[in-house]
């Protein structure tokens, strides 16, 4: 039989796409409504000021990041010891329940803000078992060579699910509230169903003999160790933690552009529709050379970005670097998807994803509660301004604490294989 020359030739990869890209409209259009809903919630019926709503979305973050913090070693070990499918469809169907509790409550009016961060919070521990599981998923159904492609048209699906998602999300909000719920709720059982008709992906078989807190251990053992993942993993995690101006669209949308929940439907789509159309043209035309400055500059560009977003004023341009920002991060969530994967042994890629998930959070949720702070310092255009700055001083630093990464030529590993991790 043939070899592939695609991933879209391998019958499992389809379906693990459909999974995924009905799964991201899902939760992005859930995470729009929920953010409008505590800021509106927090402005009208705890009548806060804009300081005092904008640090509640701040929390918001915080309420998700703890649980993804607390049990991300468990999730890795989890991927490790069993079919990673089960795992990511249970996880999945947590979130099913939560969209179901957001419909019911928001429908019956009565929703509050301690049941919303009770939910985000539930959301950030189901979360944290799909992160892992799925990212490891593509390698056991996808041949080394096409990972590069893959990881772009996986990319793909999650940017264009986060273009459709927060549009659809934000316009059923202004019809219905409980209209973007219901619809999450209904994707995210589809999304189950299609990981259900994936082939098993058994774990590797010695990972179940090693007691799971060794694996814990050797999971963070193995990426301090190879500096060069390390340096990606921590890339990401600081420069997204300051220069993460996603928390505060809903001041922008409500009380500075004053464009609504539609507005920020829009918003918030328009990064992942930057990042969309690069995820195409590297689906067709992947990055081969100097992989690792390539990153490098993309995430600077990033943090320039959000600076202009920051500056302005007129929705349009806001639209506009928004989606330069999406743009910009895509390439850098490419080329550092794509080396992490092909630099991990395959024994221990759930719990190397598991980390590089954690990293990732850390930087949005904390990144979240990191703005909602300076938002109540600075006021929200100082703290997206101080984020951008932050971002590229911390692309600069990271070029000269790990040079392994500008030394990154191709996507080929970075050092000589070793020998798994128990």
């Amino acid at each position: 039989m043939s070899q592939p020359t695609s991933p879209l030739h391998i019958r499992d990869f389809r379906i693990f796409w459909v999974s995924r890209f009905v799964s991201v409209i899902a939760t992005t259009a859930m995470v729009v409504a929920i953010g409008y809903q505590l800021y509106d919630v927090a402005r009208s019926d705890y009548h806060m000021s804009i300081p005092e709503a904008a640090f509640q979305l701040g929390l918001l973050g915080l309420a998700q990041f703890v649980p993804l913090m607390l049990l991300t070693p468990v999730a890795g070990v989890v991927a490790d010891r069993f079919d990673r499918r089960v795992v990511g469809g249970m996880a999945i169907s947590v979130d099913i329940v939560i969209a179901l509790i957001l419909a019911i409550s928001t429908q019956s009016g009565r929703l509050t803000l301690p049941l919303l961060f009770a939910l985000a919070a539930l959301h950030g521990a189901a979360r944290v078992f799909v992160s892992p599981a799925l990212s490891a998923i593509t390698p056991n159904i996808v041949p080394a060579a096409l990972m590069p492609r893959a990881i772009a048209f996986g990319s793909m699906a999650w940017q264009a699910g986060s273009v459709a998602g927060p549009a659809l999300g934000g316009f059923l909000f202004g019809v219905d509230r409980a209209l973007t719920y219901w619809l999450a709720a209904g994707l995210l059982a589809l999304s189950c169903l299609c990981l259900a008709l994936i082939r098993p992906v058994p774990a590797p078989a010695a990972n179940r003999e090693v007691h799971p807190v060794r694996q814990i251990v050797d999971g963070f053992t193995y990426v301090w160790n190879e500096r060069f993942l390390l340096g990606c993993v921590t890339l990401d995690l600081f420069a997204v933690l300051l220069g993460g101006a996603t928390a505060l669209l809903p001041v922008f949308a409500r009380d500075i552009l004053h464009v609504g929940p539609e507005g920020l439907g829009q918003m918030r789509a328009a990064p992942a529709l930057g990042a969309a159309a690069v995820a195409l043209w590297l689906s067709w035309k992947p990055i081969e050379r100097n992989v690792g400055a390539k990153m490098l500059w993309a995430v600077a560009a990033y943090g320039a970005a959000t600076l202009a977003f920051g500056c302005s004023r007129w929705f349009p341009l806001s639209l506009l670097f928004l989606a330069a920002l999406g743009a910009a991060d895509m390439v850098s969530v490419f080329v550092r998807s794509s080396l992490v994967q092909l630099n991990t042994p395959d024994d221990v890629r759930g719990r190397v994803s598991a980390i590089s998930g954690l990293a990732i959070s850390a930087s949005n949720e904390l990144g979240e509660m990191q703005s909602g702070l300076a938002a109540a310092l600075l006021g929200a255009t100082g703290a997206v301004v101080f984020g951008g700055v932050g971002a590229i001083v911390i692309t600069v630093l990271w070029a000269r604490l790990f040079p392994e990464l500008i030394r990154a030529r191709t996507f080929a590993p970075q050092y000589r294989q070793r020998e798994p991790v128990s």
